[in-house]
């Protein structure tokens, strides 16, 4: 998987969200590929992304895709930021589940208090920020803030950031006995990693526990997770682009499905590397098998859909966060659905992949060993839930009330 797959942008946009600061950004993920595909299984092996990536990444300026201006970043539209992880993906799907988890942050940072992203970009503008959001933090109102305790799971990248988000839930308001689900904003020297990360699959994205004992966090490092109002999202005040008025689900869930449609790509393109070289112990030539010959078309079809669906959801997306409207929320619920559907739907076409290249592609040094490892973890993500979100989507399409707090 050396040489990226070019991603096929004819007929995505009809708003003009490819910028030639857009192409060159995404050019640039190009150009990374290979080098992450060189060190991919050296990633797998050390169970964490090298630094040496992170700093690629950072000095490419892709970790500023979705952040404010007014900290040097460039506020595009996130279809481009999905697109620079698809294609990260064809090199290292850790690597791009990294850059997803911890790049989106700078999105959310935006909606904090100005306060807070002094406090974070101050000084360095490409301090980067970790997350569990979890909502199982045990929170104490005290007067300017709140203490601040607990243990989160699945932290990805932790060790690469200064900063991390930690969910809790917190009253709505002053008094009031309703909680939600709160973003809790801290820096490192107020939580511990506890690494524990010994897993099947995306080994390399090092997501660790993290232990936080009675830290204080002010009012101002808070942000109602759920809550897309003005009031709620004070730094729109500072940041008020259209791209920091779209709902937090919106952005968030294609960030843990995004990579996966990537890593198939890669797959692909390393099954077909492989086909017209490979003949097996039988004399046999993989490219003349029918099984490979379904395989490589059925998941490039895959690829194909899910694309279309990626852009054409998130086209409506911008559309309606542009014109002022909440998208209705059969739309959401569909589109949380499909998202969650997303490594579901590859894992089926990576497992005819592998199962194509017959026993001697179940060595570790097959790459498409190591993508349908990695599809299947990220399957065990809450967001990649798909019973879940069809079934939410489902309630709601039979008349029943909404049950995701979320949507």
């Amino acid at each position: 998987m050396s040489v990226p797959n070019k991603i096929n942008l004819a007929g995505i946009s009809s708003d003009d969200f490819l910028t030639p600061e857009a192409i060159r950004l995404i050019e640039t993920a190009e150009e990374l590929v290979p080098l992450f595909a060189e060190r991919a299984r050296a990633t797998d092996l050390a169970g964490k992304v090298p630094e040496e990536n992170v700093k690629a990444l950072a000095q490419a300026g892709l970790f500023r895709v979705l952040q404010p201006k007014r900290w040097g970043g460039y506020e595009l539209d996130p279809r481009v930021f999905y697109i620079i992880q698809m294609t990260l993906a064809q090199g290292c799907m850790s690597t791009a589940w990294i850059y997803g988890v911890i790049g989106v942050h700078n999105w959310q940072i935006a909606l904090f208090d100005e306060q807070a992203q002094i406090d974070v970009l101050g000084e360095d503008s490409g301090t980067l920020i970790a997350s569990t959001y979890m909502p199982v933090g045990k929170v104490e109102k005290v007067d300017g803030g709140y203490n601040f305790s607990g243990k989160w799971g699945y932290s990805s990248g932790v060790e690469h950031c200064k900063w991390i988000f930690l969910g809790g839930l917190a009253p709505k308001s002053p008094g009031s006995e309703e909680l939600v689900h709160t973003t809790f904003l801290l820096p490192k020297s107020d939580f511990e990693i506890v690494k524990n990360w010994d897993v099947h699959g995306l080994r390399g994205t090092g997501s660790h526990d993290i232990v936080v004992k009675g830290a204080f966090v002010p009012e101002h490092r808070t942000h109602k997770t759920n809550d897309y109002s003005d009031e709620a999202c004070q730094g729109r005040v500072i940041n008020d682009s259209w791209l920091y008025k779209i709902p937090f689900v919106q952005i968030f869930q294609r960030a843990v499905s995004t990579p996966c449609i990537g890593a198939l790509d890669g797959a692909i393109t390393e099954f077909r590397s492989r086909c017209a070289a490979h003949v097996g112990k039988h004399g046999g030539k993989t490219a003349e098998d029918v099984n490979a010959q379904a395989a490589v078309t059925e998941a490039i079809m895959t690829s194909d859909h899910l694309k279309l669906v990626l852009f054409r959801n998130f086209a409506d997306v911008v559309k309606h966060t542009k014109n002022g409207e909440m998208m209705p929320v059969n739309d959401r619920l569909l589109q949380r659905a499909q998202s969650s559907a997303v490594p579901k739907q590859i894992a089926e076409r990576v497992n005819e992949l592998l199962r194509a290249c017959a026993g001697a592609g179940l060595y570790r040094s097959n790459p498409i060993e190591r993508v349908f490892r990695d599809i299947h973890q990220a399957r065990g993500h809450i967001a990649n839930n798909t019973d879940a979100y069809v079934r939410a989507h489902g309630t709601v399409m039979l008349g029943l009330p909404n049950a995701d707090p979320y949507v």
